[in-house]
């Protein structure tokens, strides 16, 4: 399985607009060659480099099985395209939260993780990224990933 955005080559920086220094709106997201027998998907986008602990940008998932993307700019509500539920985030909101690394603390590395699973999650909307990955526990196919970097600029 593979994982890609159009909007930034793989380890490179996430364009601003992406950001919470831009537009903070989400990227477009495309994955393929999922393995037979995947009855969905589901998305978590983190970044391990932030100053306390891993930071949750974006969780989403029963992503139904014939979509291969997710488009720029997902609205923050619980239910999207075609049934797909967003979690809960580290800046405590649904949705997308885009890069936002403490000034002076250099570019950070957010990983876009696609998994393909076996079946439906029985979880609600608004799911955190801990519960998402026990929900997963023994229903995980395979997965990809895809990391770009964001450093904010320091304004003198």
């Amino acid at each position: 399985m593979e994982i890609r955005s159009p909007a930034f080559f793989i380890g490179n920086s996430i364009p601003f607009k992406y950001t919470c220094d831009g537009d903070n709106i989400s990227p477009p997201i495309y994955w393929e060659d999922p393995p037979q027998g995947t009855k969905s998907f589901a998305l978590i986008v983190d970044d391990p480099d932030a100053p306390e602990t891993t930071f949750t940008h974006w969780v989403v998932y029963n992503i139904p099985v014939e979509r291969r993307e997710l488009p720029e700019g997902i609205t923050p509500q619980p239910k999207i395209l075609n049934g797909a539920l967003q979690g809960q985030n580290s800046f405590g909101g649904l949705g997308f939260g885009g890069p936002c690394p403490p000034v002076k603390h250099g570019a950070h590395r957010y990983f876009f993780k696609i998994f393909a699973l076996d079946q439906s999650l029985d979880l609600p909307a608004g799911a955190s990224k801990e519960e998402l990955l026990k929900a997963m526990e023994g229903h995980i196919l395979d997965k990809a990933e895809v990391m770009g970097r964001y450093a904010r600029e320091i304004n003198s």
